[in-house]
């Protein structure tokens, strides 16, 4: 699972399962780890450029009108806190893991992801890196992503983005769902994910409950609860610091060298 899942997701892979999250701009969010420059991902070096996109398909008025005062609601939100619940079902191992924690936003771009079970680890996004500690390794990741290259999908949560410029949207069924389910389809051929779910409260308009699907056709969602919009967040929030002893591997370093 790649990291950019996590993020598509609002987004995240399992702790065991990979990666970490995404990021924006603002690495003085960042304390204590020195990362170097951001490089983009060696996986888009030599791709071949993307066959056009389809027209989009033309949304229902109760569609629009949604998507509409969702994009409104994430210009709007300056910073969030929020509980959350992942379950990232593997389609070929027919299991789901379930997990847990916090998640902590920040305009421009500042995300910190605390998994709490079933295993303790710490995500933190800034500028164009990711920083991954995990104190049962007593180990610090620190690795780049070309945030450019995000998806609508990811981008509209950060009040950027436009999802009808992407997607062809369009009202799901969902006997359990709490809101308004919406389905995102890729308007062209993409190789990170084949479909995008939102749960969305028809009321606040905010994203309930989000579910990327993998191109093997894994799923993983992840819930939002008790989320709380403009409530002034920190920067300090954004700060990692490791206790004496703690590996730091820098990645981004390391993609500097000749």
């Amino acid at each position: 699972m790649l990291l950019e899942a996590l993020l598509v997701s609002l987004l995240a892979a399992p702790p065991t399962a990979a990666a970490t999250p995404p990021a924006p701009q603002s690495p003085a969010a960042v304390a204590d780890a020195k990362p170097g420059a951001a490089v983009t991902p060696a996986a888009d070096a030599g791709t071949p450029s993307a066959p056009a996109a389809r027209p989009a398909p033309k949304m229902t008025p109760e569609v629009k009108s949604l998507v509409d005062r969702m994009q409104a609601f994430y210009e709007k939100t300056g910073d969030f806190k929020a509980n959350f619940k992942q379950d990232y079902k593997y389609k070929a191992f027919r299991r789901t893991q379930t997990s847990t924690g916090t998640v902590v936003y920040k305009k421009p771009g500042l995300m910190r992801w605390e998994y709490l079970a079933p295993s303790e680890r710490t995500f933190v996004l800034a500028g164009n890196k990711i920083y991954s500690y995990e104190p049962a390794a007593q180990t610090l990741t620190v690795a780049a992503v070309d945030t450019s290259q995000l998806s609508a999908s990811v981008t509209f949560l950060f009040g950027q983005g436009k999802l009808a410029d992407e997607f062809a949207i369009s009202k799901g069924e969902c006997k359990d769902c709490k809101g308004t389910l919406l389905v995102l389809e890729p308007l062209k051929v993409e190789p990170r994910f084949r479909q995008v779910r939102l749960e969305v409260d028809p009321a606040s308009a905010q994203v309930l409950k989000s579910t990327v699907v993998d191109p093997d056709g894994s799923e993983n969602t992840i819930a939002f609860l008790d989320l709380k919009t403009n409530v002034g967040v920190s920067a300090d929030s954004f700060k990692l610091n490791p206790p004496e002893g703690t590996r730091v591997d820098d990645f981004t370093k390391a993609a500097k060298k000749p």
